[in-house]
């Protein structure tokens, strides 16, 4: 699905009121549990090079008798401080993350099970959203969506990663683009995550992401994706002590976090992608459920 605007409106005050936000009337979810909150030290997982020394690889859809991937896991305790209260700090721009409260939808939570509905109804209300707050922004065109829940084929994903590498990024709009992938690659164009949660307040595996501009290149390593058809690229990422983690406690359903995988505009530089992983919260309290959410990916053009 795409859409075009001829005038952009960006409008981030407008839709990010964070001061609308009671975090004393919210700390206990539906079920009458406390939602952790504040900073946490939590084990996250980075990547940890093959012992063979050969290119990092995965299968998207496995092999019989063949390793689905040949790199490790190098698990790091890591201190996340909590976004709620500060959101306003964070930009796209400077951090390759930002946070929108009370974003409605006329999707509830049943409408989730159907992709037809969600293409129907969910997507446009994301392109309107990043219409609307993406500065420069002035056609949207929304790929795919992954839907996670415990009991899914797709669970939180507990490995910290970049979702595109600029190669993957190109090959996206070549991809869905064919006819005008070679004058869309000649301007700015980005790939950004929309992500929420499905039955918040989120309890079990919440999100971390860090900022990107504590993120050095050297610690970002290309994964090829062998898919049965053709090859793509996500990004691992090494651990590095001067990354800044963090999450947003508490996330509700009306909450939006905007991850950005990539960004052409070289004034944006190494601030163009922002690593992210789910991740267990040790206070998580027990019987809390687990964590349902959406993440759609858009390419940005303007």
């Amino acid at each position: 699905m795409t859409t075009t605007a001829s005038i952009p409106t960006p409008a981030h005050q407008l839709s990010n009121p964070t001061s609308s936000y009671d975090t004393a009337s919210t700390d206990v979810n539906f079920q009458g549990l406390p939602i952790p909150r504040g900073p946490v030290t939590a084990s996250l997982s980075f990547y940890k090079a093959p012992e063979d020394g050969a290119p990092p690889h995965n299968y998207v859809e496995p092999l019989p008798g063949v390793p689905q991937r040949n790199w490790g896991d190098d698990w790091k305790d890591v201190t996340l401080q909590d976004l709620r209260g500060q959101e306003q700090k964070f930009t796209l721009d400077n951090n390759a993350f930002d946070t929108y409260q009370n974003i409605k939808s006329n999707l509830d939570r049943d409408g989730f099970t159907s992709d037809e509905a969600i293409k129907r109804t969910y997507y446009p209300e994301v392109e309107a959203l990043l219409l609307k707050n993406i500065q420069g922004a002035q056609r949207i065109l929304l790929f795919d969506h992954t839907i996670r829940r415990p009991t899914g084929n797709r669970n939180p994903v507990t490995r910290v990663h970049i979702d595109q590498t600029p190669l993957s990024a190109s090959e996206r709009v070549k991809l869905h683009l064919p006819d005008e992938a070679d004058t869309l690659l000649q301007g700015r164009y980005r790939i950004i995550n929309v992500w929420r949660p499905l039955n918040g307040p989120v309890m079990g595996s919440p999100l971390a992401v860090a900022d990107s501009q504590t993120v050095c290149d050297e610690d970002l390593v290309p994964i090829e994706h062998r898919y049965p058809d053709r090859n793509g690229q996500t990004a691992a990422v090494a651990y590095n002590e001067g990354q800044q983690w963090y999450y947003w406690s508490g996330m509700r359903d009306e909450d939006r976090l905007l991850l950005k995988c990539f960004d052409s505009d070289e004034g944006v530089g190494s601030w163009g992608r922002v690593p992210h992983t789910a991740f267990v919260d040790p206070r998580t309290p027990e019987g809390a459920v687990g964590r349902e959410s959406i993440e759609v990916r858009a390419l940005v053009f303007g």
